[in-house]
């Protein structure tokens, strides 16, 4: 009697299981849902890139001095608030052309599951905490970059979107700014006001670097999505040119510009590896924008896509990596 006691009990106990799990997995399908929703919102593979860049503009700006910890934190930490903000304010202006668009018809504003007032006020509660970090962990002039940077972004590219195909190289300054903010919160005015001018051609260097590559990775997306933008209404550059001829000579010449500024890059830390990563980097970006501009299809605007996200990872890692040794310091 008690083997089978025992049998009943755990049989007993493995039904209740059963249940709790069973109760426990529309928790779990809406804790996935919610983050899911927050990384449509706030796009973090855009935000990595623009941390990326803040934290080169600083590593470099500092030259051979020490950086403080708790300030870069700082600064990234308000810059990705910054940048939540405005990829947020982003998707409120654009949820009816992103309803028309399947790559972006389940972000929560166009697919209704996230109100206009909530979204307005996580906008303004990210951008309004952020610029004020960026502001206490740096200085006010890089605060008044990253908001400048959030106005060029949302006031300015994003409507332009629906009305010109200029609107990428507009969107290509609001990407390389990021560079400035990095170069305030160290104080690079000061440095270059003094003389010390190697660590600002060194920023400068990278910043046009980043506004160059844009065009080539952008334009390879713009090829990829041209349909959708049509339907949306969205005045990208494959769309006005379905030829691609466009699109693919502002892919080229960028990617050409980019050979003689990414190697500037190397002089003022006089680093051969860093020189030889760049050329590298750059002449692999000319030969696959090459291939797009001679195919104009749907494989070469993949491979050039892919090819971009590995070129800027190779000049911001060789930009950090050999550049003046440092410490950084609590």
């Amino acid at each position: 009697m008690n083997r089978f006691a025992a049998q009943h009990h755990l049989e007993g106990s493995r039904h209740v299981t059963v249940m709790a799990d069973a109760s426990a997995m529309p928790r779990i399908a809406a804790n996935c849902s919610v983050m899911a929703d927050i990384s449509q919102l706030v796009r973090p593979r855009i935000a990595m890139m623009v941390l990326v860049t803040v934290f080169a503009a600083m590593w470099l700006t500092s030259g051979s001095r020490a950086l403080h910890w708790l300030s870069v934190v700082g600064v990234l930490v308000g810059t990705a608030a910054v940048a939540a903000s405005s990829s947020i304010a982003n998707q409120i202006l654009e949820r009816r052309t992103d309803r028309l668009m399947p790559r972006t018809e389940s972000r929560p504003l166009a697919a209704g599951r996230l109100s206009q007032r909530t979204a307005w006020m996580l906008v303004a509660g990210s951008f309004l905490g952020g610029s004020g970090c960026v502001w206490l962990a740096g200085n006010w002039q890089a605060a008044c970059a990253a908001i400048v940077t959030w106005i060029l972004y949302v006031a300015v590219y994003t409507p332009l979107k629906r009305i010109t195909p200029l609107n990428t190289a507009v969107g290509a300054v609001a990407g390389s700014l990021p560079i400035a903010i990095g170069w305030f919160a160290v104080d690079g005015q000061q440095q270059f006001l003094t003389g010390n001018v190697s660590a600002t051609l060194a920023v400068a260097a990278l910043g046009t670097v980043l506004y160059l590559w844009q065009f080539p990775h952008f334009m390879a997306i713009a090829w990829l999505y041209r349909d959708q933008y049509r339907l949306a209404g969205l005045k990208m550059l494959t769309v006005t040119d379905p030829s691609g001829l466009r699109a693919a000579g502002q892919s080229l010449a960028a990617s050409l510009a980019m050979v003689p500024v990414s190697l500037s890059m190397a002089v003022p830390s006089g680093s051969i590896r860093m020189f030889l990563a760049a050329a590298l980097a750059s002449t692999l970006y000319v030969l696959v924008s090459v291939n797009f501009a001679f195919r104009r299809d749907d494989r070469s605007a993949r491979i050039l896509l892919f090819a971009s996200l590995g070129v800027l990872l190779v000049l911001m890692t060789s930009a950090i990596a050999f550049s003046i040794p440092k410490v950084l310091s609590g």
